[in-house]
Parts: C-alpha cells; structure tokens; sequence
C-alpha cells in the first residue's frame, strides 16, 4: 500500500517551480491554469496517486513531463505502466510559432529536438508589414518571422510531451491527447497568443474519498 504524503497540501516535484503538483490524499483536487500552455493530468489507478503539470516550452524543454512522472514513481511507487495521462487543449504546432530562444533551448537537449520544429510558408501578411515598415521590423518583428516575413517556425509542444512520456516508460495506449488547438478555437478556449489579455482554462484531477 502505498504510503500517504505527510499533510493534505499537494507535493511539489523537486526543482519544478511550482509547475507540477503531485498527492496520493483523497478530497484534494490538484489545478492548473493555462491560456496555450499543455494541460497535463496523470493517474495512477492502481495506488490511487495523481498528479497536474503546467508545461509550456520552457516546461517542456526542462523535461518537466518526464520529471513528473519519475516523481510519481519516486514518492508513490508507482509503475509507469499503470500511469495514465491525459493532455488537455493547447496551442498546436499549426499556430506555435517561436523564435530562436526557444530552438536554442531545445538544440542538443533531445535525440528528436529537430522533428520538434517546422518550417510553416512565409506569412503573406507579415511580409507586407515588414516591407511598409521596415525600419520599425529591424528591431520589433511578428512573431516567429524574420525581418522580411521570413518563413515561421513552428514548435510542436505535443509531440514534446509524447516523446518524455514514451522516454519515462508510459506505453503510448495510456496517453490520450484532445484534438483541439486554442489558438485556432478562441470561440471555445483562451489563448494568450491569439487574444493577449485573456481568461484562463482550468484542468482539475482528484481523488474520491473512499
């Protein structure tokens, strides 16, 4: 039987900053907010352990998916195969655009870091914009463009988190992922990249008291 934490407050995962909770006590729901960013929430069935994970690329590229799951083996005991998780709405490679930063972050860091970022045409109306203005683009860019409307790249955060699950040993058929970008859906979901100012989506997990 798997021993419980010391006190009903959800346990932080070593070095996460607060971007993962984790607790195996019945009546405590576990949250996390998010406007783009991945929802990630993870059971543990057979000891009755759960966890909640906010992971955007900065997240994602400090293996914060795969951490969470060790920590879920480490203080609970739990065996990755019986781990299931489920990622929530997020922004999707087809809006994710990003900038050198983030590749940097990623660039020797994963055996797939390559397969993570693509190359999306050139975007007809920041190209415009940049040859109107292009002393103003020389040093405020669009999003994930060069100064001349260069063609975006695109960060795939999904298939960041499949990859560290895979990696953490949680069998492909655990994880299920809902079909939705939020930057494609503000009708339905937040999103701060497409909106700015806005609301944001809350992901809950607990577990019933017996």
């Amino acid at each position: 039987m798997s021993q419980r934490t010391p006190n009903p407050e959800a346990r932080k995962p070593a070095g996460c900053a607060g971007d993962a909770l984790l607790t195996n006590e019945p009546g405590v729901l576990l949250s996390v907010r998010v406007a783009d960013c991945m929802p990630i929430l993870m059971v543990d069935p057979r000891l009755r352990a759960i966890a909640a994970v906010h992971a955007g690329w900065r997240g994602a590229a400090r293996r914060l998916v795969a951490k969470s799951v060790g920590e879920m083996r480490r203080v609970f005991g739990s065996r990755t195969r019986d781990v299931l998780v489920a990622i929530g709405p997020s922004i999707r490679a087809c809006c994710y655009e990003v900038g050198e930063e983030v590749m940097d972050a990623f660039a020797g860091r994963f055996a797939a870091s390559d397969s993570y970022f693509h190359e999306a045409p050139p975007d007809p109306q920041a190209r415009a914009l940049s040859q109107k203005y292009p002393l103003l683009f020389l040093t405020a860019q669009p999003p994930g463009h060069g100064p001349q409307g260069d063609p975006a790249i695109h960060l795939d955060l999904v298939a960041v988190a499949r990859d560290q699950l895979h990696a953490a040993g949680v069998p492909p058929s655990n994880i299920e992922v809902a079909d939705f970008c939020t930057a494609c859906h503000t009708d339905f979901f937040f999103s701060h990249r497409q909106e700015g100012e806005t609301g944001r989506a809350m992901a809950v997990i607990g577990i019933e008291r017996d």
